[in-house]
């Protein structure tokens, strides 16, 4: 009896152990201390942060730099033009998509070798060709930096080798692959496992294979690239759409990355619900002068994917003209309304004229008759 007691309590202490350790882990997880320098979940439609750790803090991003260079690139005209490869472009380390010095190839190749094959001579052909050197590409990467918004990166090189000031932050690569992936070639690229492009003297077909592992665990997850060096560590950033959800998940420096991210987007996307919201129903302006007494603003009617206590939060403000003189014309700008979730504003947009009203006629007569009176007057 004493034995059967004894060995109660020792399961009991081994289930009671088991608890604390999966609340703890569960804690740590909520708390974001996870295994990555940088780290942040963005919801891709409205850019808000879903989570985060250290998510802007500096640190180096290694090949995740290549989606900058890349969609440089793919803004670029005549992108299946064929040029010749620079000597310069291929004298370089690490990941090689196997340029030559003089081969002929398309930025839109190049692009194809930067996101599947992490191609460091990809990135410094494309940046030659299109900048005339790599400095002078690195100039163009900082300058479309600062006009995203991201405000705590700097490039030094077009390929991600750690060269001089190179650093950014889990946020604003995520901000980069928000912008990226607008893309439609962009996005069809780096969602692709698998490429067939030319290059060569004279050009022949290459096969090109994804570094990015996640495209093959499932389908809904549509890129983006991955990134390695001794200083930066493991870098990936990716992005998946499911159920109308659209995510972005950025880890610097996050030695298991690739269950991380499965992690957050298993989590997520069960948290995560799509909402139509409407705004601006019911609202209407008093018309002055108007063949009617009022103008209704068009209903706007919007989706977002919200967990269930952002929705509890969620809080619309509408800025909107009381009165307003004729004419209205349908499409005109009436006011504003502010979507916010507590202090975070996350969207905002035009409430606008539902249809066109006319001033009436009889009081424009009046007027006018009014105004050649005085004229008359005055002329006497």
């Amino acid at each position: 009896m004493v034995r059967v007691k004894v060995f109660i309590k020792c399961i009991l202490s081994v289930i009671l152990i088991a608890g604390i350790f999966f609340e703890t882990v569960y804690e740590i997880y909520a708390a974001g201390e996870i295994s990555a320098k940088g780290f942040v979940v963005l919801e891709a439609k409205t850019g808000r942060i879903i989570f985060g750790q250290n998510e802007h803090e500096k640190l180096p991003m290694a090949s995740t730099t290549k989606i900058m260079t890349a969609i440089i690139a793919l803004e670029q005209g005549n992108i299946n033009e064929y040029f010749e490869v620079s000597p310069e472009a291929v004298k370089t380390e690490g990941s090689s998509m196997g340029l030559k010095a003089g081969d002929k190839v398309s930025l839109y190749s190049l692009c194809c070798g930067m996101l599947l094959s992490s191609g460091n001579d990809a990135a410094n052909a494309a940046a030659i060709h299109i900048a005339g050197s790599i400095d002078k590409f690195v100039d163009l990467m900082n300058e479309k930096a600062a006009e995203l918004g991201m405000k705590n990166t700097s490039f030094g090189s077009p390929s991600g080798l750690d060269i001089g000031e190179h650093y950014s932050t889990a946020y604003d690569m995520a901000l980069l692959a928000r912008y990226a992936m607008q893309n439609e070639v962009f996005s069809s690229i780096c969602s692709e496992y698998e490429l067939q492009v030319e290059f060569g003297n004279p050009p022949a077909k290459h096969t090109l294979t994804n570094h990015n592992k996640l495209l093959l665990w499932k389908d809904w997850i549509k890129g983006v690239k991955t990134g390695f060096t001794k200083k930066a560590g493991r870098c990936l950033v990716s992005y998946a759409e499911k159920d109308d959800v659209e995510l972005i998940c950025v880890t610097l420096n996050c030695p298991d990355d690739w269950n991380t991210h499965k992690t957050v987007y298993e989590e997520w996307f069960d948290k995560l619900k799509v909402r139509e919201i409407k705004v601006g129903e019911g609202l209407r302006a008093d018309l002055i002068n108007g063949m009617q007494g009022y103008i209704e603003a068009e209903g706007e009617t919007f989706k977002i994917a919200l967990t269930d206590e952002e929705y509890a939060n969620l809080e619309i403000k509408t800025y909107f003209e009381r009165y307003k003189y004729a004419p209205v014309y349908e499409g005109e700008k009436l006011g504003y309304a502010k979507v916010s979730i507590g202090s975070e504003e996350i969207l905002e947009f035009d409430l606008t004229a539902k249809e066109t009203v006319s001033e009436k006629e009889s009081v424009s007569m009046i007027i006018i008759w009014f105004e050649r009176l005085l004229k008359a007057l005055f002329s006497i």
